[in-house]
């Protein structure tokens, strides 16, 4: 692994690998690596897992899961599928438009995913309950800042 403090030349720029820089490259490598664990112990797929956790925080409609899982809608419709007959997601009509639908995640859905993500949610909370106010403003001001450059990457053209 590279020292914390290695110079290095980037696309005619220079970056100093700092401890925080690593801290954070570790956690996005552990997050990567959370959603295919937790999908395998929940025995789903990768995809099915991150279109539950996408369900958890909203309803969506199967052109918006295929956008944010990045697959086409014919492959989403599958995914929806899947988490359907498991019981984990259920398809409504949508409110003001009955030609379109709507999926949401079931009760069951949502235990599967707090069942396995609470245990994470409750160590964060406390770690977040260690930092002073003024302390957890610097925390958010770098994630926020460091979700702005991953979104330099990852936003379409």
């Amino acid at each position: 692994m590279d020292e914390p403090h290695d110079e290095r030349a980037v696309s005619g720029g220079r970056w100093e690998q700092t401890g925080s820089l690593l801290a954070l490259r570790v956690l996005l490598a552990e997050g990567a690596r959370l959603r295919h664990v937790v999908a395998r112990r929940a025995g789903l797929r990768s995809t099915e897992w991150a279109a539950l956790e996408h369900l958890s925080r909203e309803p969506l409609g199967p052109s918006e899961v295929a956008r944010r899982l990045d697959v086409s809608t014919a492959a989403s419709t599958g995914i929806v599928d899947r988490l359907v007959a498991r019981g984990h997601a259920e398809r409504r009509s949508h409110p003001d438009d009955r030609r379109r639908t709507e999926v949401f995640v079931s009760p069951s859905g949502r235990q599967e995913v707090m069942g396995h993500l609470m245990p994470m949610f409750l160590a964060l909370d406390r770690l977040d309950r260690n930092f002073t106010p003024d302390e957890r403003a610097v925390v958010e001001r770098y994630l926020r800042g460091a979700v702005e450059a991953l979104e330099q990457v990852t936003k379409e053209d």
